[in-house]
């Protein structure tokens, strides 16, 4: 699904648990050393081509290092009220609309 925006993170690895798993996510990805706060929603989604994902999102307030681009595209800092603006995967736009709408944090 390339060109489309999504929200950092990934696959758990065996013996991880979510939050373990963002950490390293963040680390590789952004190279960031994040405080992984509370878990804000978790979105169960199949797409039309019959995968299927569970995705849990967390909020992170803070984090060390300066954050730089390993693998996205294209990286931005985004106002919530502007998610919506952006052509997010199917699986995350439910939780795009509620983050616009400031149900979620």
């Amino acid at each position: 699904m390339a060109l489309k925006w999504e929200f950092p993170g990934g696959k758990m690895e065996p013996g991880e648990g979510p939050e373990e798993a963002l950490i390293r996510e963040l680390n590789e990805e952004l190279g960031i050393d994040a405080v992984i706060g509370p878990r804000i929603a978790r979105v169960r989604h199949t797409y039309r081509n019959g995968g299927a994902v569970d995705l849990q999102f967390f909020a992170v307030h803070e984090f060390s290092g300066e954050m730089t681009n390993h693998i996205f595209n294209d990286l931005r800092w985004s106002l919530l009220t502007d998610l919506p603006k952006y052509d997010f995967l199917a699986a995350d736009r439910g939780l795009v609309q509620d983050l616009a709408a400031g149900k979620l944090l």
